[in-house]
């Protein structure tokens, strides 16, 4: 165990000195009879730990634990008496207040070495704790940077589709991710992924799932391949991970629309002459614990100045009526904001944080819109 700065204050000579010798052998230790004294000590020496006298002149113990603690809210403090007058009401007041232990003058020398070295120990420890929690803070706000760097722009418009998105990550490190991409032939190719849990392991999981969808571009980005390619890269995982999505692939040369969900709230298709479409699951989740798996591609029309939503179930769940249901609330979203773009995906955050009402975001927030543009 490493030696410990330890700060004495006692008004008995007899009793600082006690202290001194039993402690000095095994720590840097510093006394003082005045307690006033002890504040200005204390600013040049940085104690760890202060055992302190609580029935002084000037400033009791008590006061002076408060104010060293204001100074240095780190510091340990063991607290000494040798009064026997109304022992348990400073008994119970030592307990109650922030202090490391309460010990009765006179003591055995034993008993104050073991008490100091078993504070000093649950200090290193609580040290070792704190600068590991920081070091893994600090990775993991360096892994939500790189993972929201692996995101496209926020707006876009490729090939005569105007594509606009929202991220809103929740505290940790979580697993949302959106893509699009210029497809073969004047497509655009949609994306967006929802990774199962939190943590550096759905970190990797959102970079194998965005690598596997441009990869899909050799295949004309067609929404079957890019799930098939993504259960590909799952597969060295273990069963419990996996991943909902959604494909689509916008062909504005044949007014169509192909998609694939995989386990994914449904996507919604509107326009102004097209009431909201909801394109349900069309097949399971991306998971290695399902190699049988098979998913269908499907195709509706869709034509100029009609618009896609997608989003992840962070947006779904908090918006979900008694039923687990949101359409409705989408539905009027899309009535207020018929034009879809940027405006419908702020107006939507915003009612999710509404309805959070200040309680921290349970999972990230994703969506994005795609309209098909006039040409």
């Amino acid at each position: 165990m490493r030696p410990a700065r330890i700060l004495v204050v006692d008004d008995e000579p007899g009793m600082l000195r006690a202290v001194e010798r039993v402690l000095s052998d095994d720590h840097h230790v510093v006394g003082t009879r005045l307690s006033r004294d002890a504040l200005a000590i204390a600013s040049e020496f940085h104690p760890e730990l202060a055992i302190v006298d609580i029935r002084m002149p000037d400033l009791d113990g008590f006061e002076l634990m408060a104010q060293l603690k204001a100074r240095f809210p780190r510091l340990d403090v063991i607290l000494m008496t040798g009064s026997v007058d109304e022992l348990d009401d400073k008994l119970v007041r030592a307990i109650r207040s922030p202090a490391f232990y309460f010990i009765q003058k006179p003591f055995d020398r034993e008993v104050l070495r073991t008490l100091v070295d078993r504070c000093v120990e649950l200090r290193m420890r609580r040290e070792d704790h704190r600068r590991n929690l920081m070091r893994l803070e600090t990775e993991i706000a360096e892994a939500r940077t790189f993972q929201q760097s692996l995101l496209p722009p926020r707006e876009a418009i490729v090939n005569g589709v105007a594509v606009s998105c929202r991220y809103s990550p929740y505290s940790g490190l979580g697993g949302d991710l959106y893509d699009y991409a210029d497809a073969t032939r004047g497509r655009t190719a949609l994306l967006i992924a929802d990774v199962s849990g939190h943590g550096v392991s759905a970190a990797m999981l959102t970079g194998i799932v965005k690598s596997a969808f441009h990869a899909s571009h050799v295949d004309g980005c067609e929404p079957l391949a890019v799930v098939q390619r993504i259960a590909t890269g799952l597969a060295a995982f273990s069963p419990d991970r996996f991943v909902t999505l959604a494909a689509a692939l916008i062909c504005p040369d044949e007014h169509e629309l192909r998609y694939v969900n995989a386990g994914h709230p449904p996507i919604v298709l509107w326009g102004p002459a097209r009431e909201p479409l909801w394109l349900e699951s069309t097949g399971p989740l991306v998971s290695p614990a399902l190699t049988a798996a098979t998913w269908t591609a499907r195709a509706v029309p869709i034509n100029e100045g009609e618009h896609l939503l997608l989003y992840t179930d962070g947006i779904s769940e908090t918006l979900a009526d008694s039923d687990g249901r949101a359409e409705d609330r989408f539905a009027a979203a899309l009535a207020r904001t018929p034009d879809g773009g940027a405006t419908l995906l702020d107006a939507i955050l915003a009612e999710v944080h509404q309805e959070l009402a200040g309680r921290p975001q349970p999972d990230d927030l994703t969506l994005l819109t795609a309209s098909v543009l006039e040409r």
